[in-house]
């Protein structure tokens, strides 16, 4: 119940009608922009991402981590759902998308019912921030108006994705950086990596975690211990064996979007480096006291992700909104 008040008590957050793209320069997004040209299109994904998440709690996850890793590479224009031909060379296989990154088939589903009421509308990049956002309240997150209007982009770079994204086994100091580049806050970067409250990882992932440092940080607590134990039978310290075995980042409420993935730090458990770096390393003197906050008050980490999710879904690139195109098939450039 306590849950279900929380969830209540975060207010709706209300969008101005602009955004800024990655160089600064004032772009629109409205709220009503397919008010005339496809007025269901929020309803469409809405009842089919129930669907979608009815079926699997961690589609929920994986539809926001599809989102994250768009907008983290020249703006949120749906370059990363670009497949590989001869003359295009996709996002798909850059080190932090290869045999990770999923949702590919929840987005053609969604897309081909959308083009069969509204053909040549609705963009891909509007369709996956719209179906995040929906996601995020699926599995008792908070909500958030979504602006739209992007465009899907006609270009792809798979050099982009391999340095902009950050890396489960990054410092600290980088992570900022990277997130800075785009534009977002310190306070952005600890709330949306909030996000992993519903994550699963993969043994490549955390296994340099689990066979290193994870006993400090826990300070071996019997408990841990017994969480270790666990992680170490999922996750063999042999390079190369299971590799691809995964587990949820969030081990007490993993399919419940909530603050527990904060406690999970506070305690030490964090299943990442890059995450639990926020709260233990040297230099987490701001993100520390960030996270502590979100720990002890879930409302403020509802309104700070939700806030935090409009900004990052802002992150736009001129190019792509003047050049761009609204995608029949997301996976394709019009011919």
């Amino acid at each position: 119940m306590r849950l279900f008040l929380v969830f209540l008590m975060v207010h709706t957050i209300f969008i101005p009608c602009f955004s800024f793209d990655i160089l600064g320069k004032e772009i629109p997004l409205t709220l009503d922009y397919y008010m005339s040209t496809c007025p269901t299109v929020f309803e469409v994904i809405k009842k089919e991402m129930e669907c979608i998440v009815k079926e699997d709690p961690r589609n929920a996850a994986i539809m926001i981590r599809l989102h994250f890793h768009d907008c983290f590479v020249q703006g949120c224009d749906a370059s990363v759902l670009l497949d590989e031909t001869e003359s295009l060379q996709g996002e798909k296989k850059a080190s932090p998308n290869t045999n990770s990154l999923k949702g590919f088939k929840i987005v053609d589903r969604i897309k081909n019912i959308i083009e069969s009421e509204c053909p040549g509308v609705v963009s891909c990049a509007d369709l996956l921030t719209i179906s995040a956002r929906d996601a995020t309240i699926l599995v008792g997150g908070p909500y958030w108006d979504v602006p739209v209007g992007r465009k899907d982009s006609k270009t792809a770079s798979y050099e982009l994705a391999t340095s902009s994204l950050p890396t489960p086994e990054e410092g600290l100091i980088s992570i900022i950086s990277k997130f800075y580049s785009q534009g977002l806050s310190v306070e952005d970067m600890v709330a949306l990596i909030g996000a992993h409250t519903i994550g699963m990882a993969q043994c490549r992932n955390f296994r340099s975690r689990i066979y290193g440092d994870f006993h400090v940080t826990s300070a071996l607590n019997p408990v841990s211990e017994t969480y270790l134990s666990s992680l170490q039978k999922i996750c063999p310290a042999s390079s190369g064996e299971g590799d691809s075995n995964v587990t949820a980042m969030d081990n007490v409420t993993p399919n419940l979007f909530d603050n527990s993935i904060y406690h999970t730090l506070l305690r030490g458990e964090g299943l990442l480096n890059s995450d639990q770096e926020m709260y233990t390393s040297m230099f987490a003197i701001q993100t520390r006291r960030i996270v502590s906050k979100y720990a002890e008050d879930p409302v403020a980490f509802f309104e700070q992700f939700s806030k935090s999710m409009v900004k990052m879904g802002n992150i736009l690139n001129s190019e792509s909104f003047a050049d761009g195109e609204v995608r029949r098939n997301c996976r394709f450039v019009n011919t």
